[in-house]
């Protein structure tokens, strides 16, 4: 199982740098050319600056000015992008502490719970920055395709498909590694049921040596007539 969780960890890893890369990238939407009058200028947007770029290659971008004036979508993907960042931080940190071949961590048992903890980081990131990109993604296609939108259009960026390839990165780096732990749990339980069965056992050959002894209320009385009787003709000898 190393090696699925050494697979699990560099997906998680590819797919956390991807999430950066789509978080800080200012190509979420850009203008449709098919609406645009000039079609040599063009207009990029993203969740912290919007960019206007020509045909011979000059870029100008500006910051949002205040967030207040942002509208909810924007924030929403905002939050949910710096979440999924700060996710597959952790998930990769606790991802190296929790995998069998580092020698961190503790015990077997106590390295799969968190290398599962790491899976669930994982796989969270994912699903936050999965909804953040189909919720932009959403808006710009509603936009679009609405006939009594009359503003300017846009058509997705590839800001998107990185964040959308980055989640489902994550998703499966953070299923592979709860998969990687089913056996380690597994062999602890049964090494504990193995430990309880031989101290039992062990128990019972103490106290019972051959298995025929019998309790103290099921035990014959003594029977003293012998032994008066041996003394008896002890004395009698001697005499």
């Amino acid at each position: 199982m190393s090696g699925l969780q050494i697979l699990a960890l560099v997906s998680g890893l590819v797919g956390l740098g991807a999430t950066i890369g789509a978080t800080v990238s200012n190509e979420w939407r850009a203008t449709s050319r098919a609406s645009s009058v000039i079609t040599a200028t063009w207009v990029l947007q993203g969740l912290w600056n919007n960019c206007a770029g020509n045909a011979i290659g000059a870029l100008h971008c500006r910051p949002h000015h205040t967030i207040f004036k942002l509208e909810g979508y924007i924030q929403a993907c905002r939050g949910l992008m710096i979440a999924a960042v700060i996710l597959g931080f952790f998930g990769s940190i606790f991802a190296l502490v929790g995998m069998k071949c580092t020698k961190i961590g503790g015990t077997d048992k106590n390295k799969a719970r968190i290398a599962c903890f790491a899976g669930v980081c994982f796989i969270l990131s994912g699903l936050c920055s999965l909804s953040a990109c189909s919720l932009y993604a959403h808006r710009i296609t509603t936009e679009f395709f609405d006939p009594m939108f009359m503003a300017q259009k846009y058509e997705l960026g590839a800001a998107l498909f990185i964040g959308w390839a980055g989640s489902i990165l994550c998703i499966i780096g953070g299923g592979m590694l709860c998969f990687s732990i089913k056996g380690s749990f597994s062999k602890s339980h049964s090494q504990g049921k193995y430990i309880y069965k031989g101290a039992a056992s062990h128990s019972h050959i103490s106290a019972y040596p051959r298995g025929q002894a019998m309790s103290v209320n099921q035990r014959p009385p003594p029977d003293y007539s012998n032994s008066s009787r041996m003394q008896h003709f002890d004395k009698n000898v001697y005499v």
